[in-house]
């Protein structure tokens, strides 16, 4: 199954957990994109130590699955894209959500 991710928070426990799913799924033998929107651009400055949010994308890009952080939300915080989360558009996000047999939002 192909799964599209959208996440749109900045809280550390809510991310952890979108990225735990991804991995989850993606060990299921799913398909797995995410795309980071809004507040959600910012979850590569969320680690605590509770939550390494980093460590669950690394895992998630290693493995197979695909992030995509949205670019105009990046330019919003004065921030770039990176090479775990790649400046992306809107398209992307289109193209994410039509392919995908499901999408969820965190």
């Amino acid at each position: 199954m192909k799964i599209g991710i959208i996440v749109h928070s900045n809280d550390s426990e809510t991310v952890w957990n979108a990225f735990r799913f991804a991995n989850f799924a993606l060990n299921e033998g799913d398909e797995i994109n995410v795309f980071l929107l809004g507040k959600g651009v910012e979850c590569e400055s969320l680690d605590t130590d509770k939550f390494n949010v980093t460590k669950q994308m690394q895992t998630l890009v290693d493995n197979g699955g695909e992030i995509f952080a949205c670019g105009s939300c990046l330019k919003i915080r004065q921030s770039e894209g990176s090479e775990v989360c790649p400046l992306s558009t809107m398209k992307d996000l289109y193209e994410i959500i039509k392919m995908s047999d499901r999408t969820v939002t965190f």
